[in-house]
């Protein structure tokens, strides 16, 4: 009952998320007018808007209008619902579960707000900053890094809260610093821009919920994701080294892996290929 809970949930968060990124960027409410066929206009009765279900009995298209429903609508729900499943089957029903729930709905709006606009509002991004923070002080889990980091540098603290807030802050120095760092380095390099603000605030998020271990985690293979697909974008997709990349998309895919599996990930790389050497 609690699996399928937590699926139901994933399903209709998921179902909201559509209208958020839809919508966040043209700067129009997320709340009213209710849910629209964005071709015919029509209001989208409550039983048509069931997630997924809706989309499967109307086979994909408006019952109004007869026109084609993206599949992004019940690809979006999908996503969430199974997101809320796997942080489920890791936190339980918990208050963990709800927290990191929110933060990855929020990575997957940024996410596809950026593949359709590049850009990565300030709304979300900006207040996930203080967002993360505050979750860090009210639900602390300081890490070992930083337990370890600040017993390095000769300083007695002991109480929780303070590991956790440093950790949070080390977070958001590491993530939009060290972006910030490889967009200015590349900016007088080749005079032109490599790394949009967005990205910048994006990392500064995620460094202020996850920590710094985290934060390099999701760098480093948010980067790797994003040169494999543009790579083969040039290569097949007929793109050139122009070409913008949503970096924020492959950041925000990157994120969520490291809320489900960062520190397995992690621990695993140390057990496996750091200790034996």
């Amino acid at each position: 009952m609690e699996l399928a809970l937590a699926l139901v949930f994933g399903l209709v968060i998921g179902s909201f998320l559509n209208v958020v990124i839809v919508r966040l960027p043209l700067g129009t409410s997320i709340s009213v007018p209710r849910s629209h066929c964005p071709q015919c206009r029509k209001q989208i009765a409550a039983y048509d808007n069931i997630p997924v279900l809706s989309y499967l009995i109307l086979r994909g298209r408006c019952r109004h209008c007869g026109r084609k429903i993206s599949r992004r609508y019940p690809g979006v729900e999908l996503a969430a619902g199974a997101i809320s499943i796997l942080l489920y089957l890791k936190f339980g029903l918990s208050v963990e579960w709800a927290i990191y729930l929110a933060f990855c709905a929020a990575l997957l709006v940024l996410a596809l707000i950026d593949v359709d606009h590049r850009i990565l509002p300030d709304p979300i991004t900006l207040n996930g900053i203080w967002i993360g923070i505050l979750v860090n002080l009210l639900l602390p889990q300081p890490s070992g890094f930083t337990t370890r980091l600040v017993g390095w540098s000769g300083a007695d603290v002991s109480n929780p809260r303070i590991l956790a807030l440093i950790g949070s802050l080390l977070g958001i120095v590491l993530g939009g610093g060290l972006l910030w760092a490889v967009g200015e380095a590349f900016y007088r390099i080749r005079g032109i821009e490599g790394m949009g603000f967005g990205d910048v605030k994006m990392m500064a998020m995620v460094g202020a919920f996850l920590g710094a271990p985290l934060t390099l985690f999701t760098i480093m293979v948010g980067s790797l994701l994003g040169s494999f697909i543009g790579l083969a974008l040039i290569r097949f997709g007929g793109k050139t080294r122009e070409y913008e990349l949503p970096f924020g998309t492959f950041l925000g895919v990157a994120a969520i892996v490291a809320v489900l599996y960062g520190d397995a990930l992690i621990g695993f790389y140390i057990d496996r290929v750091i200790r034996p050497v």
